[in-house]
């Protein structure tokens, strides 16, 4: 039954079930009972197993084929009609090559199949930040977290109207063959393709697809900003509460932060933190001035080894009713689910992540490294009470960081807009060739974008500068390594909950409450304002934290020489410039 009369989503529907030609096509209303009957569907295909409703009610596991277990990188296209626009660090082809490449893929591939159309928003459904999409999918799995992911329903309907102004996403499970995988944006279509795999980033087309991809591409050309950052929320004792927006690469404890759990000594006074989100901000000037942030997303798609009640608590709480589950271990005791670092009491009969007998002491690991769940933001008991505010959160600090072993201290602030853009623009993180004992090598990826820039990385950096103008009231940049280590390489910091000492310094270092020193990254902090009390670090090892070593960095400045270089001629002046006052400093 269709649930709208616009003629552009209808047309659209149109020409891709004639492509795909499916037996049927089913629209998604967003009820619950609607849903109900899908996950019951599933359940008889396969493709959903229903876990122990006392222990887990509500929630599901979903396996993925075994070749389809991650994003793709290398089949993943930014196809716009100039080369240049998708940059040195996108893959490219022309748009009419791939239209045509894609559509002999999709030509008959919902045979035997229902098509299932998705109306969903990323943002608050009517909210000044929302942007709507709709995806046509063969995939139940899809369908289904889809509906945590984003939100989803007739809604959207109502709030396009008679509007073009819309996301086509089109995926197909096709044959899962990774010979003929594709991730398609075609940005100046505002279109998605997906084709041949059936894993979350690659065909949940809200997430990466849209909410950065395309979403970074529409920022440019409207003037605000689509980040991959986590948004997190600081109320101290008074109930004041300040935002923060923070990028971090993958494995360097980007959902931890966002839903930390401050130390005891903090939470006695009475400090308090809020998710807002975990992965991605959409940021706007608000009319104050300020720059505000949405987290796009209506839930989590978190990876599930690691996560535990030490590390996440938080986490691991909104899991615990209406998730799914995708590629962890199946206890066949009592049908629950299990990964590794869970708990220290992994299943005796139990399944792997492939569905086969798995035996603990096999030394082969039970769930998938890369295994998710996709749980509802609403879950979280940290969630933000702003959470569904449509204007946002106002941000007072942008957090940048990565995983360094010697180089980068444990906070530093920049020196300006410009010179925080710099910083962000030379992020990285080592490889784990560091725990051989060598440092490892470094993988920039600026502001943690660079697998979802949808656009040229010098345009991206360009179009971070030019909103400086913009934001009159802009927020301070900052970058933080949790990671630092010792001679024998060992973390000197302890991270986690601990990681709110070094916030609670940036949060002061926004209201000109406290003072620092400058040195040639930016301002570090005094060695007594960092809050040390009830943790094991001491001042002499926070001095070793802060410490700047001049060789070390001399040798990170031919490291983003290097790398910007890749980008070519579109690397902002401004950049080579604060390259070159770096390097200057240092010398000093």
């Amino acid at each position: 039954m269709e649930c709208t009369k616009n003629k552009h989503v209808l047309d659209w529907i149109d020409q891709m079930a004639a492509l795909t030609k499916p037996d049927s096509v089913v629209f998604i209303d967003g009820s619950e009972a609607q849903l109900e009957e899908l996950r019951a569907t599933g359940m008889q295909t396969g493709e959903m197993i229903k876990l122990n409703e006392e222990k887990l009610p509500g929630c599901y596991l979903h396996r993925s084929d075994v070749t389809d277990v991650a994003r793709v990188e290398d089949r993943t296209f930014i196809c716009c009609k100039n080369e240049k626009d998708a940059g040195p660090t996108n893959n490219w082809m022309a748009p009419d090559l791939m239209y045509k490449k894609l559509n002999g893929l999709y030509d008959g591939a919902m045979k035997g199949r229902t098509m299932y159309v998705i109306p969903y928003s990323m943002g608050v459904v009517g909210s000044p930040f929302a942007k709507y999409g709709i995806e046509l999918t063969d995939s139940i799995y899809v369908v289904l977290s889809m509906a945590i992911m984003t939100r989803v329903g007739n809604t959207v309907f109502d709030a396009l109207g008679d509007s073009p102004d819309f996301i086509k996403g089109l995926h197909a499970k096709a044959t899962l063959d990774p010979e003929y995988r594709y991730i398609v944006h075609f940005p100046e279509d505002n279109t998605i393709m997906s084709i041949n795999s059936g894993y979350g980033g690659n065909v949940l087309l809200g997430k990466k697809c849209f909410a950065l991809r395309i979403a970074s591409f529409l920022g440019r050309k409207e003037m605000w900003m689509a980040e991959h950052m986590l948004i997190l929320g600081i109320e101290n004792p008074k109930g004041e509460t300040k935002y923060i927006c923070a990028a971090f690469p993958s494995a360097c404890g980007k959902t931890n932060l966002a839903m930390l759990v401050p130390p005891e000594c903090y939470r006695e006074k009475g400090f308090k933190v809020w998710c807002v989100g975990d992965d991605i901000a959409w940021l706007r000037v608000g009319p104050d001035g300020r720059l505000w942030a949405v987290n796009p997303e209506a839930g989590f798609f978190g990876v599930a080894p690691g996560t535990n009640k030490k590390s996440n608590p938080n986490a691991l709480a909104s899991t615990q009713k209406n998730t799914i589950f995708t590629n962890v271990v199946l206890n066949l005791d009592d049908n629950t689910v299990w990964w590794e670092d869970l708990d220290k009491n992994p299943p005796k009969n139990a399944l792997n992540w492939k569905g086969e007998k798995w035996d603990p002491s096999s030394g082969e690991k039970g769930a998938h490294p890369n295994s998710r769940f996709t749980a509802p933001a609403k879950n979280c008991p940290c969630i933000s009470p702003e959470f569904e505010s449509p204007s946002g959160v106002p941000i007072s600090a942008i957090v940048f960081g990565g995983r360094r072993a010697k180089t980068a201290p444990l906070v530093y602030q920049s020196k300006n807009w410009r010179h925080g853009v710099f910083v962000g623009s030379i992020m990285g993180s080592e490889t784990t060739a560091a725990a051989t004992g060598k440092v490892g090598v470094v993988r920039r990826d600026p502001m943690a974008m660079l697998p979802f820039c949808g656009y040229n990385m010098g345009d991206y950096w360009q179009h971070w500068l030019d909103m400086e103008e913009r934001i009159a009231n802009k927020p301070k940049i900052f970058n933080v390594n949790w990671f630092r280590t010792d001679e024998n390489g060992k973390f000197i910091w302890p991270g986690f909950g601990e990681n709110m000492r070094v916030l609670e310094w940036i949060l002061a270092r926004c209201e000109d409450g406290i003072g620092a020193k400058e040195s040639a990254l930016g301002y570090l902090p005094n060695i007594e304002d960092i809050y040390l009390e009830g943790t094991d670090v001491t001042s002499e090892q926070l001095s070793e934290l802060l410490n700047i070593d001049t060789a070390l960095w001399l040798e990170e400045v031919s490291g983003i020489r290097e790398f910007y270089d890749k980008i070519g001629d579109t690397l902002p002046a401004e950049l080579a410039e604060e390259l070159k006052e770096l390097e200057e400093s240092l010398k000093k």
